[in-house]
């Protein structure tokens, strides 16, 4: 069999289980078990597959998902994270548009922790706007801020889907989490520049309204009680994996302890918190290890039937320039974020882009960051990305598709900004993984 005829058979498979309501990961297994019983030998390559899928769970580097979903859901169900949007909101006086300074700060703070984009979006979406509409900001002020504070959590430290996106591609967790700081501030300063612009532009966009004045003692204390003790932690973390003090695995256990330690100095650590973010935590994390298995022997399936080794020959035999074949990967990314969610898509992509990267000369760790901002990015283009349909969901009623889509395509454009400089200046993804 050609390996076009394989790789039509395996891929074909998943998208018509797919197609028919199935589960994206029960899809993958059962695909799998399809593509093992064809290329396999039958009841032996079936084996031999689930054998080697549970072989890819038992990894060390899987270890930070957990924790780090648990710091999430223990920051928000605590309450620990309204205290620190509330404190930001108080600090920054009559700064004109502030709640969408907030909604930057802020969202990517508990974005980052919970792992989740379309989480976080139907959080803020449905915290934010309501206040902010009710503060006479207009529809791109508070709207925008929201669809954007996901491509600086999927980036910055600690990010569970950065975790397993290098678990999948089988690069460095600790490499791949550190990489991203440096343009992850850089895309931070990007949105704060926009929101600045917006208001310069249009004062009216986001009007000035009375707070209580507070003298600098308050504000210091403010300040060191409800926000430099959770931004602290996360900067631990980083500080611990940068200078090679800890593991990704072990980072991520002690943040985990640090928020549960947080929420108990509070007094804000009930059992009722503790149950649900344990469950919160728990039902993604199984979700996350299912995609992990299918994942695995998806790609031995590719491996063993020749498709990967086939597609990558044919994608190199065109002689297109490395940037050529890197946008035509970012291309794929964006059509499938039109459909599918960000984990689905790793799923389905990674055992093809990561070998192809390779074979072109791409740092691994370099084109990690990349995919990681390009599956962010796909996730609020218009007209059919999810994040868009999540905001329309939980935005006040009346607020159209239009004013979503406008909202989102200036901090789009930052995302898309980023990704040029990366590819402009690689060493901005690789030069601080290469300093440990």
């Amino acid at each position: 069999m050609e390996w076009y005829e394989a790789l039509a058979i395996l891929l074909g498979s998943i998208v018509f289980l797919m197609a028919i309501g199935m589960p994206v990961a029960l899809a993958f297994l059962a695909a799998n078990i399809i593509g093992a019983w064809m290329f396999m030998g039958g009841e032996r390559g079936i084996s031999a597959l689930l054998n080697n899928g549970w072989g890819a769970l038992t990894t060390f580097a899987l270890v930070p998902i957990p924790l780090f979903l648990l710091m999430g859901e223990v920051f928000f169900h605590t309450g620990l994270g309204n205290r620190m949007f509330n404190a930001i909101d108080r600090l920054m006086g009559k700064l004109p548009g502030r709640l969408s300074y907030v909604t930057v700060l802020g969202g990517t703070a508990f974005s980052t922790l919970s792992g989740s984009s379309m989480g976080s979006t139907a959080l803020l979406g449905s915290l934010m706007v309501p206040e902010m509409k009710a503060r006479g900001y207009k529809s791109h002020m508070s709207i925008g801020p929201i669809l954007g504070t996901g491509g600086l959590a999927i980036i910055i430290p600690p990010s569970a889907l950065a975790v397993l996106l290098a678990t999948l591609a089988q690069i460095d967790v600790g490499a791949l989490l550190v990489a991203g700081i440096i343009p992850g501030l850089i895309l931070a300063g990007f949105y704060l520049l926009t929101i600045w612009l917006q208001t310069k532009r249009d004062p009216e966009a986001a009007p000035a309204y009375e707070v209580e004045p507070m003298n600098g003692a308050r504000k210091l204390g403010l300040l060191m009680s409800d926000v430099v003790p959770q931004v602290g932690l996360m900067i631990v973390i980083v500080v611990l994996m940068i200078n090679g003090f800890v593991t990704p695995s072990e980072a991520a256990a002690f943040g985990a302890l640090g928020v549960f330690i947080l929420a108990a100095l509070y007094r804000c650590l009930t059992w009722n918190a503790i149950k649900k973010s344990v469950w919160g935590a728990l039902r993604v994390t199984l979700m996350a290890y299912l995609i992990v298995f299918g994942s695995a022997t998806f790609s031995q399936l590719l491996a063993f039937s020749g498709a990967s080794r086939g597609l990558i020959n044919w994608a190199t035999g065109f002689d297109l320039a490395p940037t050529m074949m890197l946008l035509v990967m970012f291309g794929v990314l964006l059509l499938l974020g039109m459909f599918m969610e960000q984990i689905s898509i790793m799923l389905l992509t990674v055992p093809i882009f990561f070998p192809l990267a390779t074979s072109i000369g791409f740092d691994p760790i370099w084109f990690g960051l990349v995919m990681l901002l390009s599956l962010e990015i796909s996730f609020t283009t218009p007209p059919f990305g999810l994040l868009l349909f999540v905001m329309k969901g939980v935005a006040p009623p009346g607020t159209t598709m239009k004013e979503i889509y406008s909202a989102a395509m200036p901090f789009i454009l930052c995302s898309l900004a980023v990704v040029a400089l990366l590819v402009l200046f690689p060493a901005l993804a690789t030069w601080l993984p290469s300093q440990g």
